[in-house]
């Protein structure tokens, strides 16, 4: 039913000069739906109110309403254009005056938990890029034909929301970081199995994937809800942070659109936190993540953390583990050198976490995975509190080259979730006694004991993808010894 409007939106934004690709058609969709969302929101709630016999107080004032300035309504229930903005008239009025009142909100709000405060969030990370106020127009129009009135509404926008976020993670400039592929992240919540009244956080939250595949698993798995349980899974189970403003952005959108309404997703950089300073109050029964890779952060941010490294990804891991509660659980993706890298701190992360935690299952992933990504990955599945003595293996094999045409789906991890239940040795998969691994590497490199040797006939593009991506780390390790010297 709405399909057609986000076609349209992306091929108006496409003739736009201040939009040059898909992140920005995404950046510029959101904010103007998020403004939508919440007009519908708004006269839901005075509906609500007249029922009650109650009085609703805006939370946007009548200039600033979708319905005032954006898409004034006639009599028939149309448009009226003779009353809508446009042109230099739309886009001036956008820029100079919605957006500095919206900033505002985050100053006037009672906290961070409060809808104002993610309406100043959003509004004061992101800017209008489109610079045509004509343009502008027309993607009102289409936006306006949007409703997020009810679950159906609701439910396909967020699939074609989906849609847009995968395809941003196609199109470059870093847009992969931003999505992690579904099949993926379901697979992750089935291992991890999350109940209702735990808390469920992703400290590296991007697009928000993984709580809302979680508030999907929740849904599912407990059809036969209390209104107290279902007030529970909006306000008390999904927590999130995230550095950047688009993904930030995209983060709350994403779990609007999935039905939870004001997000607790914070605006902030994860490892400026120091570990010290968490405290049990601090800690959740579940983490999810898949963390930026091969980042690095500043010596400042580094002294936050005991087991010191540039590497962002072996950051987060170390503020993952502490941030679980005892007994806590874990589904992580990251990088496959961390299971065999001999630098000082890989082999203190592996020894922290195989004697605080245990490290029941390792997921390896093929290349093509991560569309986009030269870097192979490994799911890291823990739970805080009790150390390691045997890891399950299991070493995901399509039978196919990987790409986007033939990306990974439901279907290819079938088999893993099944095994994972009794952690059973097949050709795919095996165990590792921990007695058995090296005291001072602690090596837990994938070597698959029950696969037969193939060779791998690779396509040319994820050859030479690799090949880009070890150029990039050569020149990182070049760039760490020039800085030595």
């Amino acid at each position: 039913m709405f399909e057609q409007a986000f076609k349209n939106i992306d091929d108006i934004l496409h003739k736009d000069a201040g939009c040059t690709s898909e992140l920005d058609y995404t950046e510029q969709t959101s904010w103007l739906l998020f403004l939508k969302y919440l007009e519908d929101l708004e006269e839901d709630k005075v509906t609500e109110a007249k029922l009650s016999g109650k009085k609703y107080a805006h939370v946007i004032d009548e200039p600033y309403r979708w319905g005032t300035w954006a898409a004034p309504k006639g009599k028939d229930g149309k448009i009226d254009h003779n009353a809508a903005k446009t042109g230099d008239d739309l886009r001036d009025f956008v820029t100079k005056k919605l957006f500095p009142y919206l900033q505002g909100f985050k100053a006037r709000a009672s906290g961070s938990n409060t809808l104002e405060y993610k309406i100043g969030e959003i509004f004061g990370e992101i800017r209008n890029c489109i610079q045509s106020g004509y343009n502008m127009r027309e993607v009102i129009d289409h936006v306006d034909e949007l409703r997020f009135r009810s679950q159906a509404n609701k439910h396909e926008l967020s699939h074609l929301y989906e849609a847009k976020i995968k395809n941003m993670g196609n199109a470059g400039r870093n847009g992969g970081e931003y999505y992690t592929p579904r099949p993926l992240i379901r697979a992750i919540v089935q291992v991890v199995a999350p109940k209702l009244g735990e808390t469920i956080m992703d400290p590296a939250v991007g697009s928000a994937g993984f709580l809302c595949e979680s508030f999907e698993y929740l849904k599912q798995t407990n059809p036969k809800r209390s209104v107290a349980q279902d007030r529970a899974l909006q306000e008390r189970t999904f927590y999130g942070k995230e550095k950047k403003s688009l993904a930030y952005v995209m983060g709350i959108m994403n779990m609007i659109l999935h039905g939870i309404e004001a997000p607790n997703i914070v605006h902030t950089n994860t490892l400026t936190e120091n570990l010290a300073d968490i405290q049990e109050k601090d800690r959740f029964d579940i983490v999810m993540a898949n963390p930026p890779f091969g980042g690095k952060e500043r010596k400042e941010v580094q002294q936050n953390f005991p087991i010191r490294t540039g590497e962002t990804a072996f950051l987060f891991l170390q503020h993952f583990i502490k941030v679980l509660k005892a007994g806590g659980r874990a589904g992580i993706v990251i990088k496959n050198t961390f299971l065999s890298n001999t630098d000082n701190a890989s082999v203190s992360l592996r020894k922290l976490l195989l004697e605080s935690c245990n490290l029941h299952t390792v997921l390896d992933c093929p290349s093509g995975t991560f569309l986009g990504a030269g870097v192979k990955t490994v799911v890291l599945f823990f739970e805080k509190g009790t150390k390691t003595r045997k890891v399950w293996f299991y070493q995901l094999d399509p039978g196919r080259n990987m790409g986007k045409t033939n990306p990974l789906n439901d279907a290819d991890l079938a088999e893993f979730i099944a095994l994972q239940k009794t952690k059973a040795d097949s050709s795919k998969s095996w165990s590792v006694d921990v007695a058995g691994i090296d005291p001072k590497s602690f090596d837990l490199s994938v070597k698959n004991p029950n696969g037969h040797e193939e060779i791998a006939y690779r396509s040319p593009e994820a050859i030479m993808d690799e090949i880009a991506a070890l150029d990039a780390e050569s020149v990182e390790v070049l760039g760490n010894i020039k800085a030595l010297l």
